[in-house]
């Protein structure tokens, strides 16, 4: 018997548009045009009888039936994926473990964790991907996400490992460690700006308790990573979370002269899906990393 199924381009249209939310960037995401992902949408809602977008001005709105049928569609996307996956490489993608964080955590804070980690559950396949703190966690194929925030995320639980603090950093090379200066007279060197996080300088002002009321502008950077290292290189002054550049202040690649750093309104968090709450991989990850926590605060408070 015949299946009452669309074509799978219209499928891969339609989620890429639901996606983005733009048919352009859909199209550029699939190597289609746009008048190829439109005529692909406006076929589906020919198939289904029913309108999947509207438009509100110059904006894409997914009515309550697209937007229904998006969040059952990219669950049924992302698991047919796995599925071929698991036929290409032998094994269920039920037996891994697929981590998101931000970039700059993946590759600093978190890869000194994992060893232990792997050493002690070996059978556990791990993936680490990129993921925002903005991630759907209905539709997500993440396993779990470590990430900042205040702690509340739609469909997911969320358990708080640390807070966030933040400092004002600079090279030796920009400021002499032995260099005593006033809070305020950051504004006297070049500012790092992080594009991610555009209001950095502000929150750093507003929580050290200084009244200021210059200009804040600098070179741009998309996010923590590149700050640092450009910071390394003397090209100006960042606000960096310290938990990232540990090495680099015990070095004395890095120094705070502006006194010490000061805790910021968010905490970074193991968040996962609800529905995968019980899942026997991410309730392993969860357990573990709490008390990797625990011993490294209990070894450092020694």
């Amino acid at each position: 018997m015949r299946r009452y199924l669309p074509s799978l381009s219209a499928l891969h249209a339609f989620e890429a548009a639901a996606r983005y939310m733009n048919f352009t960037r859909a199209a550029d995401d699939l190597g289609l045009t746009q008048s190829g992902i439109s005529r692909q949408i406006r076929n589906l809602e020919e198939f289904l009888g029913a309108t999947l977008f509207h438009r509100s001005g110059p904006r894409l709105v997914l009515t309550e039936t697209g937007a229904n049928y998006y969040r059952n569609l990219a669950l049924t996307l992302d698991r047919l994926e796995e599925i071929s996956i698991d036929a290409v490489r032998g094994r269920s993608v039920d037996s891994s473990l697929m981590i998101g964080t931000h970039p700059t955590l993946a590759s600093r804070w978190l890869p000194e964790r994992l060893g232990a980690f792997i050493s002690s559950y070996p059978d556990i396949p791990l993936e680490v991907m990129p993921a925002l703190p903005s991630m759907d966690f209905e539709t997500t194929r993440l396993d779990v996400a470590i990430l900042r925030g205040a702690g509340t995320w739609v469909h997911a639980r969320s358990i708080e490992l640390f807070p966030e603090v933040l400092a004002v950093v600079a090279s030796p090379a920009l400021i002499p460690p032995d260099r005593k200066l006033d809070p305020l007279q950051f504004s006297e060197f070049p500012l790092l700006q992080n594009a991610g996080r555009p209001s950095l300088w502000l929150n750093w002002l507003r929580l050290a308790k200084l009244s200021y009321s210059g200009r804040i502008q600098g070179t741009r950077f998309a996010h923590h990573e590149m700050i640092i290292n450009a910071a390394i290189h003397g090209l100006g002054l960042a606000v960096v979370p310290t938990f990232y550049i540990r090495h680099e202040i015990a070095s004395g690649q890095l120094h705070m002269p502006f006194g010490e750093p000061v805790q910021s309104d968010d905490s970074y968090y193991l968040v996962y899906p609800e529905r995968k709450s019980h899942n026997s991989n991410v309730i392993v990850f969860r357990d573990w990393l709490l008390r990797s926590l625990r011993k490294n605060a209990a070894e450092i408070a020694r």
